[in-house]
């Protein structure tokens, strides 16, 4: 039997963390132009940033006001005498304490337990991904199980994209931001094999309990890639497997 904890006092509450803004740095293209942009004293403009990056000048366009509209940063037009209409201007913004650094840490000081006293840290990721995935499929939408699995992996900041459906139900998934992915270079295996046992225990609580799945960890380019199987094709339980994910 599990004890309990009792405090002699009242736990202040916690600070409130801003999702937005979370989701927003979970890209490491945008974390590297919010750096770029905090260098420069002057701004920039998202020509100087394509050019510094070598991407693309309306892919810098987009991260550039996913960034503006986080409040990380401003953006202003400033003419210089010359004919025409300036062109934007991007300046850092004020970082905020959220109160986010030290849940972070933590996270960190737990991958990092895991993957140096486990036997398997690949496998005890799984099974703690799948615990917490069955508590967040507890409080989802009514729904499909992959309608659901798209609002809990939406909800942990994922930012997922349904590419294929089979009628209603969602088939095949872009995760296009990851919110750990600070703590993938360390430790691939637990953070991508706590990201497979959240899939699973989301799939299993919500009535798809031994339905196939792939996870593929950077499948693509900018992206981590799900596939589900269609319901009507999912295996029995007592014959199906537990997911899996092509590890590299």
């Amino acid at each position: 039997m599990l004890g309990t904890v009792k405090t002699s006092r009242k736990v202040p509450p916690a600070r409130t963390i801003d999702t937005r803004r979370h989701r927003t740095l979970a890209s490491a293209t945008r974390v590297a132009i919010l750096h770029l942009v905090r260098r420069s004293a002057d701004g920039v403009t998202a020509a100087e940033v394509a050019k510094a990056t070598g991407r693309h000048l309306s892919t810098v366009r987009e991260h550039l006001d996913q960034l503006a509209e986080a409040g990380l940063l401003v953006r202003e037009r400033r003419g210089d005498g010359t004919p025409g209409r300036p062109a934007w201007r991007y300046y850092a913004g004020e970082e905020p304490e959220t109160g986010a650094g030290p849940y972070r840490e933590l996270a960190g000081a737990l991958v990092a337990h895991l993957a140096m006293t486990e036997e398997d840290p690949w496998k005890a990721s799984v099974t703690a991904g799948r615990g917490w995935g069955r508590k967040l499929a507890a409080g989802a939408i009514p729904g499909s199980a992959g309608a659901r699995l798209v609002e809990i992996l939406d909800r942990l900041g994922f930012s997922p994209r349904v590419l294929e459906r089979h009628g209603d139900d969602p088939t095949l998934i872009h995760l296009l931001s990851c919110p750990f992915l600070d703590l993938v270079k360390d430790s691939p295996d637990v953070i991508c094999g706590l990201h497979l046992g959240v899939i699973r225990g989301a799939l299993d609580a919500s009535g798809s309990a031994g339905a196939e799945f792939t996870l593929e960890p950077f499948g693509r380019p900018a992206a981590c890639v799900v596939h589900l199987s269609p319901p009507a094709a999912a295996p029995s339980p007592a014959v199906s497997g537990s997911g899996t994910a092509r590890r590299r």
